[in-house]
């Protein structure tokens, strides 16, 4: 149990300095995806472990990565839509929101 959850942390890690550090807009969505990746396996461990009857964590695995997806669209589209104003993809250019 303690391997996943720590690859798990590893992973929601690894999203978190992606998304701090990195200056480009489809990098930081990237991190952001690995973040809900670490969070699912975190689910899916508890559930697994812990609940043996109800599944409640890989409900909740399943619906994060239906946010996950969403979030993704609509961030592309919204990067989309900046870029061909500013024909750039650092986020430093896009301080206009």
């Amino acid at each position: 149990m303690y391997n996943y959850l720590f690859i798990g942390l590893l992973l929601f890690l690894a999203g978190l300095v992606g998304s701090i550090l990195v200056k480009n807009v489809i990098k930081v969505l990237i991190s952001i995806e690995f973040m809900l990746l670490g969070v699912n396996i975190n689910f899916v461990t508890f559930a697994s472990y812990c609940d043996n009857v109800v599944f409640n964590g890989c409900i909740m695995a399943l619906f994060y990565v239906g946010i996950g997806a969403v979030e993704l669209a609509v961030a592309l589209y919204i990067f989309y839509l900046m870029f061909r104003k500013k024909e750039n993809d650092n986020i430093e250019k896009y301080s206009d929101l």
